[in-house]
């Protein structure tokens, strides 16, 4: 699960990397995750992480403008088995699969952080 591990590298990271990562987490399931029910499950991994709903045409205009499968209605709604890593241009540079380490997260984040694209 990426928000387990990726919550575990930032606490790993100095706190200069740390400090300059944003992790948004875009629900998939708008009608079960309202904004309550996304912060208490997003605290579990992070108070940190960024959580954000809205209604369906939102979120399906949020998943074609990053170019992600729009979920299919499926009541045993899956999040995206993959993470986009955007830097300060507004451009996704990585997309990370599910089964990533946190070793690649803690390799990469500082890399991503000192980038030219974060500039």
């Amino acid at each position: 699960m990426h928000m387990a591990v990726v919550a575990s590298a930032l606490r790993t990271l100095p706190a200069v990397v740390a400090d300059r990562v944003k992790v948004v987490f875009v629900t998939t399931d708008p009608k079960r995750d309202n904004p309550r029910f996304l912060r208490t499950w997003l605290d579990h991994f992070d108070k940190h992480i960024i959580g954000l709903t809205g209604d369906e045409t939102a979120i399906q205009a949020a998943q074609t403008a990053a170019n992600v499968p729009i979920a299919n209605g499926d009541p045993s709604y899956e999040h995206s088995a993959f993470a986009l890593a955007y830097t300060k241009d507004n451009l996704a540079h990585v997309i990370y699969p599910s089964g990533i380490k946190q070793t690649d997260w803690i390799h990469d984040l500082p890399l991503l952080v000192k980038s030219s694209w974060a500039h």
